[in-house]
């Protein structure tokens, strides 16, 4: 801390996965800037970094810590510095005034900044990255301590195994049971009942960019969130204030999120939520579907929540409940035009839409050579299925039936970009007698062709997508997603914007915004 300060290399790591994100120093301080700033003029005030990876959160803290506590002091040991190398004595002034820099740096490292690596690796760069050195007992750290981690600990934790899963993360066994010479992933944050007592203290602010997914054993590639794991046990602790970075995925969708969501929703203690609806904005090189987010969470200041729209070009803000829907709308601007249309109806389209597997035939279902015609996987096309397999509880078989795919953005991660959706490439008219894996939802069941294609040009305008995409945070869609989709009944007429804008009083200024993020049907997809 007293050398000249060498080039940023924290910026230019790469990262260890899509889960294990690097957090840009930029951003770090973005994230600092919410916090109120007398909290770094404090030489009382204790900070946390729970899932340590490069240190940069504890280093961007003391560096305005010490600013603070020692104003000028970059410019002063500049100069000391350069009186040194002339071989130049220094004044008694002089050498009192690094004596007292070497006092606040040993002060801030040793009794406000905490942090705790979620890897052995990632505990020797983040030590590195505070100290100068990975052994904070070494000649070479900038503040000198009597072990080998000083305040950065790292300590192999096992997973606690019931029923093949850990009942702390929700690991997989067959995953995650690991030799001694493999990290088990089992971050000690989460994996304790009492995180009181990992330091034995309380902090006034705990700060982070928790892991984001670990596997959960399930088919294929199935992973499961783990980052609300870390928000919850920092609520515990009751800090004075909260913040971390996320995805943005917890808005409206997410395994095993509901319960998460719920809570952060409805708390009122959560003042700011930036939200990126790119995550290449916040973290380079990343692709990762629905965004990020960093929220700040203050204990003592319940109210309305600061939502920040935020893209590298632009920052739109507005003061909101986050909680006004059950369903969180992450875009400033499309709350007016929810509300308006949401006000002007009482029935909606995840009351009509199907649930997932509508005739109990799975997305891996194998065609048989005969039987009752099915829509597979766009690549297999109309084959057909056993009678014996298809369920039909739903009465959706003898009638005609618009479907849409489960998956109808797929590929898509950017969702700061026109999102098509559906066009007539991606969906099906099913004719009476016919049905369809998992790979597709029953969008509507009518007793007519006339109807259904009725029906199409509906869920067609953009109107109906832009209420669509102010639910989705993923390339995965289901009926729950068309909570903001007014169900007119009976479709008696085909359907263009003009007459939704009319029926809704879309004014012109909404409709452009509208436009703008939806793309044409067969253009932008």
């Amino acid at each position: 801390m007293i050398n000249k300060h060498n080039p940023d290399v924290l910026s230019c790591l790469a990262n260890l996965s899509n889960d294990e994100v690097f957090t840009p120093p930029e951003v770090v301080n973005r994230m600092l800037d919410m916090l109120p700033q007398e909290l770094f003029e404090s030489t009382e005030t204790t900070f946390l970094d729970p899932c340590c990876k490069t240190g940069v959160f504890l280093r961007e803290i003391a560096k305005r810590l010490l600013a603070n506590q020692m104003p000028g002091y970059e410019q002063a040991v500049e100069e000391i510095n350069a009186k040194k190398a002339n071989g130049q004595k220094l004044s008694p002034d002089e050498k009192w005034f690094m004596n007292q820099l070497q006092n606040s740096i040993d002060h801030i490292f040793h009794n406000q900044l905490f942090g705790i690596a979620i890897t052995e690796m990632t505990s020797l760069v983040s030590r590195r990255s505070v100290y100068c050195s990975k052994w904070p007992n070494g000649e070479y750290s900038v503040s000198k301590f009597d072990n080998p981690e000083g305040n950065i600990r790292f300590k192999r934790i096992n997973h606690t195994w019931v029923n093949g899963k850990c009942k702390y993360c929700g690991a997989s066994e067959e995953q995650y049971s690991r030799g001694d010479t493999l990290e088990t992933h089992a971050y000690e944050w989460i994996h304790t009942e009492n995180p009181e007592g990992i330091f034995n203290m309380k902090f006034d602010v705990i700060i982070s960019n928790p892991p984001y997914q670990l596997s959960d054993g399930g088919n294929g590639k199935s992973a499961k969130p783990i980052y609300q794991r870390f928000v919850f046990q920092a609520k515990k602790m009751k800090p004075r204030f909260l913040t971390m970075i996320i995805p943005s995925r917890w808005f409206t969708g997410g395994k095993g999120l509901d319960e998460f969501r719920a809570e952060m929703l409805h708390d009122r203690s959560v003042r700011k939520l930036v939200d990126f609806e790119n995550f290449k904005d916040v973290f380079p090189g990343v692709d990762l579907a629905g965004g990020a987010c960093y929220f700040l969470w203050d204990r003592d200041n319940k109210g309305r929540c600061e939502v920040v729209n935020q893209t590298k070009e632009i920052s739109e803000s507005a003061s909101r409940y986050l909680d006004e829907y059950e369903t969180f709308v992450r875009q400033n601007k499309a709350v007016r035009i929810v509300k308006k249309v949401v006000e002007q109806n009482e029935d909606f389209l995840n009351e009509r839409i199907s649930s997932r597997k509508p005739f109990d035939l799975p997305t891996n279902y194998e065609p048989v050579s005969k039987g009752i015609p099915c829509h597979f996987i766009q690549k297999i096309g109309l084959r057909y299925a056993s009678p014996k397999d298809v369920d039909d509880s739903l009465h959706y078989l003898n009638k005609w039936k618009f479907l849409i795919p489960k998956s109808p953005i797929a590929g898509q991660t950017d969702f700061s970009k026109p999102v098509g959706f559906y066009y007539d490439g991606n969906t099906r008219i099913a004719k009476p007698g016919e049905c369809c894996t998992e790979s597709w939802l029953v969008a509507g069941a009518f007793d007519t062709k006339a109807e259904t294609l009725n029906y199409k040009s509906y869920i067609f305008t953009k109107i109906v997508r832009f209420l669509l995409l102010q639910t989705v945070v993923s390339q995965d869609v289901t009926k729950k997603n068309f909570c903001f989709v007014p169900d007119l009944g009976t479709y008696d007429q085909t359907y263009t914007d003009d007459i939704l804008r009319e029926r809704w009083n879309i004014n012109d200024k909404e409709w452009e915004y509208i436009a703008s993020r939806i793309g044409e049907i067969g253009g932008e997809q």
